[in-house]
């Protein structure tokens, strides 16, 4: 015997309750059951990372920083906190539920959360009246992704980004250069002890010796 309606509505009514009183965490854990794969974890990233991860932006020098795959805004909030009052923050998600929170929670004029993918960040930079990308910031999975996109995410970066700018990605395992190589010639890496999970941290930067990416 198939459940009713009103059976296959109350755990969702429960999760929703949950989200609702756990806020953020809540709608962050929502997010992780619903795609764990593009999430990729169950805690957003402490303090002491993300000022770690933003410690090299010359923010004088930021027109526009991208982030990809946001979540709740974990790293969102301090990004305009730094951020200069005429430059923008483009916060690019596949997940529906994290864009509509953002739209909800976060009203600045500077920042324009996105429904897309990653892979098309140039398409994205440009529908909103930019040439580049000043600073990217990521924190998707990249061991965890489908196959091809990874690679296809760090090339669309590459030529997304103005010479100069950089790609900053934490991520948890150390692969995660490999999809960079291929794209940027300098690469600083660090590693960040207080963070559930402790993280790997790259900067890559676009420089004028890298290979051109094909479209």
């Amino acid at each position: 015997m198939s459940p009713s309606k009103a059976e296959t509505r109350r755990p969702a009514r429960l999760v929703d309750r949950i989200v609702h009183t756990l806020g953020p965490w809540g709608m962050f854990l929502k997010g992780f059951v619903k795609h764990p794969v593009m999430v990729g974890s169950i805690i957003p990233s402490s303090d002491t990372l993300i000022n770690h991860m933003l410690s090299k932006v010359d923010w004088d020098k930021v027109d526009l920083f991208v982030e990809y795959g946001p979540g709740v805004g974990t790293f969102c909030r301090p990004v305009l906190e730094r951020l200069r009052g005429d430059a923008a923050l483009i916060a690019i998600d596949t997940n529906p539920d994290f864009i509509d929170y953002l739209k909800r929670d976060i009203a600045d004029s500077r920042f324009h959360p996105v429904l897309g993918s990653a892979a098309d960040v140039e398409a994205i930079i440009r529908a909103h009246g930019f040439d580049h990308a000043d600073q990217i910031l990521s924190g998707l999975p990249f061991s965890t992704l489908p196959p091809g996109v990874g690679p296809a995410i760090a090339a669309a970066t590459h030529r997304a980004l103005r010479p100069g700018g950089t790609f900053l990605v934490y991520q948890f395992r150390k692969r995660a250069r490999d999809f960079l190589e291929p794209h940027f010639g300098q690469i600083d890496d660090g590693f960040e002890w207080w963070n559930a999970p402790p993280c790997y941290l790259f900067w890559a930067t676009r420089t004028g010796s890298d290979s051109e990416d094909q479209a």
